[in-house]
């Protein structure tokens, strides 16, 4: 014959099958979490306010589930089970609606048995909340072991690496909170010293500028004065008329009224008549200013008036440079007019 199996005990076992189940999941869960946990961790962990907010909300929980009656307790757990609510959110899971059935009904079989089903769960769930660095959530899973059962052998495990993960976490952020502010004292050392720089170099292009606008002032100055000097030396001035050149070009010095008697000349060879000029049977006239020195050579030469402008120059400053006259007391600057005829062939 066979035996039957109570119903309880049957659904214990089924109850026992689907917590291994779910240890399983929890574990993979908690390998996933552990390697998101430093992205999902918020630097500085939880603050003791958090704690104590958390600690707040579970006694309220707590207080509210005390208020349901033995059979609402064990609908509520048995629908929270099924829910896969086994140990969260705080105030709606299993274990609590377990534990408060427990002690509402001391040795109530059901109770006592989901509870030790679901104390390995929460352990892992515990290790998860304090990797993650959910101290709060870690403390609130602890504190329900420790009602299950009082003599579990990992509370002091877990309460003893949760404190100390704490530690570590808030060393941490004063760690970080140091480099802050070093960063800060670093990037304000930067700062200045950039504006410094900054000065420097502003300093140095403000006294470049000025050099170059006073280079550039005394250039205007001085080519103002060129211009002045170059006006005053073109005013024309009268000039007797000169006969025309013989059938060679040959110089026809005539005295202006600025030439002295005393100079007298040696040597006065004609210019090179342009073969441009001579080919399009151009004539003109160039007067030129030199200076003679004591030796009676020739400097400072250069065109006064030329007609045509800039066909004869060149030729006539050539031919007065190769000029030569008997020494003199002192230089003498004289003007000389030089034409410019073609030969008669």
């Amino acid at each position: 014959m066979v035996s039957k199996i109570p119903t309880a005990r049957r659904a214990s076992r089924a109850r026992r099958a689907a917590v291994v189940g779910l240890v399983c999941v929890l574990v993979a869960c908690g390998r996933s979490e552990d390697a998101e946990a430093p992205a999902a961790a918020a630097p500085g962990a939880v603050t003791a306010q958090a704690t104590q907010q958390a600690a707040a909300r579970q006694q309220a929980a707590d207080d509210a589930i005390a208020g349901l009656s033995v059979d609402e307790l064990r609908s509520a757990a048995s629908a929270a089970y099924q829910e896969s609510r086994l140990y969260a959110p705080a105030g709606e899971n299993a274990m609590e609606y377990y534990l408060a059935l427990r002690e509402k009904q001391a040795g109530d079989a059901a109770a006592s048995s989901a509870l030790i089903d679901l104390l390995p769960m929460s352990v892992i769930a515990t290790e998860q909340s304090r990797d993650r660095g959910d101290y709060a959530e870690a403390r609130r899973l602890l504190g329900l072991i420790e009602r299950a059962d009082s003599t579990h052998p990992a509370l002091e495990r877990l309460r003893a690496s949760i404190a100390s993960a704490e530690e570590q976490t808030a060393a941490r952020a004063e760690q970080q909170k140091l480099t802050a502010e070093q960063e800060a004292q670093r990037a304000q050392t930067v700062e200045r010293e950039r504006a410094q720089q900054q000065q420097q170099q502003q300093a140095a292009a403000a006294q470049q500028l000025a050099q170059q606008q006073a280079a550039s002032e005394q250039s205007a100055r001085e080519e103002a004065a060129r211009q002045a000097a170059a006006q005053e030396a073109a005013r024309p001035e009268p000039v007797p008329q000169q006969a025309p050149a013989p059938a060679a070009p040959t110089p026809a010095p005539v005295a202006t009224a600025a030439a002295p008697a005393q100079l007298r000349p040696l040597s006065t060879p004609a210019p090179r008549y342009p073969a441009d000029a001579l080919r399009a049977g151009t004539s003109g006239e160039v007067m030129v200013e030199f200076t003679v020195g004591v030796d009676g050579s020739v400097s400072n030469a250069r065109v006064v008036r030329a007609d045509p402008p800039r066909t004869f120059d060149r030729e006539a400053l050539a031919a007065v440079r190769r000029w030569r006259f008997e020494p003199v007391p002192a230089p003498v600057t004289t003007r000389r007019t030089i034409g410019f005829a073609p030969a008669a062939n």
